[in-house]
């Protein structure tokens, strides 16, 4: 594999992320706002498991998060696996360290969000 200085951690959060629970009266550009800041804090707090970087293992994963109103997350589950049981444990650690995110917009209606959120681990 050469140097860890190589590794690149990718996070694919904010184009494809899908989350329901918001009103009508919930603005648009709030919404993509508060993804933006949801990706950020992901991508901050994501590694990559020693464990994969020394088998040079890559993978993308699908995890559905439950957020409550101060973004608290309050369940999550991986809904598409890597493939590789190391990377698909790195989940609930990695939402260990993000909890809580950013608090939804005020324009979310219910008292949680449900959001998909694509994650990778790519080497470069």
């Amino acid at each position: 594999m050469g140097k860890l200085s190589k590794v690149m951690v990718s996070v694919f959060v904010a184009v494809t992320m899908a989350v329901a629970g918001f009103a009508t009266t919930a603005n648009a550009q709030d919404i993509s706002g508060w993804q933006k800041e949801v990706t950020k804090k992901i991508a901050k707090k994501q590694t990559y498991p020693r464990a994969a970087l020394r088998k040079e293992l890559e993978g993308r994963i699908k995890v559905e998060i439950n957020v409550d109103r101060e973004g608290n997350i309050v369940a999550h589950s991986v809904t598409e696996s890597s493939g590789h049981d190391v990377l698909d444990r790195e989940i609930p650690k990695l939402m260990k360290r993000v909890s809580p995110l950013p608090a939804p917009p005020a324009g979310a209606s219910d008292a949680q969000l449900t959001m998909v959120v694509p994650l990778a681990w790519a080497l470069q």
